[in-house]
């Protein structure tokens, strides 16, 4: 992975965790996510537009990823109904990495060094401590199992996405497109849990939901520009540093405590994303 590569997936991870922080500060989770995709469907149509029109074999990606992120937003809107940013984001985004390496392994060909792996898995111990919290903080028990739901999202679409960039040749098109499937698929389901009148909501909501938006799909152009340059596992590690800046935000935005495991985890995270880069 080379220099600007690097700085530019920890540009998408600062933004990743601005945007969770936007969702969470929402006085309705579902809603503002439904926005935020509402957004990003007119943005992608947008942008997408202006490109060539993918080959028919992109699209089975595009709708392959489109489930995955529907299935993301809706489990991590869930699981901050019952948890804090810093307890539910390490979770969501901590379990994905571990995932995509194994997949990489099995089923890809992308080479990864030995010092990349042991970055990675520094990076995922550190993952686990700040997840660990949750057990024993007296938070709803009930935020891990849609906590790791959205983690399963997330490995669904890192995989899908990575290859579906590949195939596609144009990763501008393809985020495009992917968004706009996004928008058509996860309102419904939204709509369905929690009825009609889910966006009877105040301007501050909507204001958060669009904020969201750019920021999220800032985030996610980046990191699949970057997969079709670097590894699929390396370059979705290095996304989860974004737990850092969630924490952070966490602790001087939400007033999280800040314990002892968090920050011996921190510095896991920070340890694991220097080994990547050795």
């Amino acid at each position: 992975m080379t220099l600007p590569v690097f700085l530019a997936v920890m540009l998408a991870a600062l933004l990743h965790a601005s945007w969770n922080a936007m969702i969470k500060l929402g006085a309705s989770k579902v809603a503002g996510m439904v926005i935020l995709a509402l957004v990003q469907g007119v943005m992608g149509l947008a942008v997408a537009l202006t490109r060539p029109f993918p080959a028919m074999e992109v699209w089975p990606w595009v709708a392959g990823s489109a489930i995955c992120h529907a299935t993301y937003n809706t489990f991590l809107a869930i699981a901050y109904e019952h948890g804090d940013l810093s307890r539910v984001y390490p979770i969501a985004r901590g379990a994905a990495p571990m995932a995509v390496l194994l997949a990489s392994a099995l089923f890809l060909s992308d080479a990864i060094a030995p010092m990349a792996v042991a970055g990675v898995l520094v990076l995922g111990l550190g993952i686990l401590g700040m997840a660990r919290g949750a057990l024993g903080s007296g938070e709803s028990r009930r935020l891990i199992p849609y906590a790791l739901g959205a983690a399963a999202g997330t490995a669904g679409y890192t995989l899908v996405d990575g290859l579906g960039a590949r195939v596609s040749g144009d990763p501008v098109a393809y985020v495009g497109w992917l968004f706009v499937a996004q928008a058509l698929l996860f309102p419904p389901v939204a709509f369905a849990m929690r009825g009609r009148g889910l966006l009877r909501v105040s301007p501050r909501v909507w204001g958060q939901g669009a904020l969201a938006a750019v920021a999220s799909y800032g985030a996610y152009a980046i990191a699949v520009w970057a997969m079709t340059l670097a590894p699929i596992a390396l370059v979705s590690a290095l996304r989860e540093t974004s737990i850092l800046f969630a924490v952070l935000i966490g602790w001087a935005a939400f007033g999280d405590r800040m314990d002892r495991i968090k920050a011996v985890s921190a510095l896991l995270i920070v340890s694991g994303v220097a080994l990547t880069r050795l």
